[in-house]
């Protein structure tokens, strides 16, 4: 049986590493950012390759569709990725990753029941994984800030200064 993946959370958060972990199992495997997809999609449908574009996708064992939500995509790009994904139902697995829940899909395609259909093809065999946390890109930039900070804040701190009593001359 093919099962779909989907891996959700904020960006940073290893979703696409999970992804193509998740795929490297001896399968051959197609990835590509939705926005690049789509492109490449569009171009295929401007050619007339369309349909053998749609087959070249839709035969990998696995595809692995990443940042969905990250970058604004047409109402014919939504279209072109929903007939893909229809064709991919039940015959090969999908990994996907998002940085939007699945109630913010329908601004993400333009149309909340074409969204809504294509996330009922995929929860029918689906295991999702949400992700929570920081960014380990972010965290790597927090620690280094909080260091730097530190020894900033050290440097600016003046040593403590032994202060010296005059001697008085001897009176006689």
């Amino acid at each position: 049986m093919n099962y779909e993946h989907c891996v959700g959370g904020p960006p940073g958060v290893g979703k696409t590493h999970l992804a193509i972990a998740a795929a490297q199992f001896g399968r051959k495997v197609y990835y590509g950012i939705l926005a690049d997809l789509i492109t490449s999609l569009e171009e295929a449908q401007a050619a007339g390759r369309l349909t053998h574009r749609l087959k070249t996708l839709t035969y990998p064992p696995v595809l692995v569709v990443d940042e969905i939500g990250y970058l604004p995509i047409s109402s014919t790009g939504a279209m072109l990725f929903y007939q893909l994904m229809t064709r991919r139902y039940e015959r090969a697995s999908t990994v996907l990753t998002s940085n939007k829940s699945f109630e913010e899909w329908g601004e993400v395609f333009g149309d909340d029941v074409m969204a809504g259909a294509l996330i009922d093809r995929l929860l029918h065999h689906c295991h999702i994984v949400n992700i929570r946390g920081n960014s380990y890109r972010m965290r790597q930039h927090i620690e280094l800030w909080n260091t730097l900070h530190s020894q900033a804040q050290e440097a600016e701190t003046p040593a403590p200064t032994r202060t010296r009593k005059r001697r008085e001359p001897p009176t006689s």
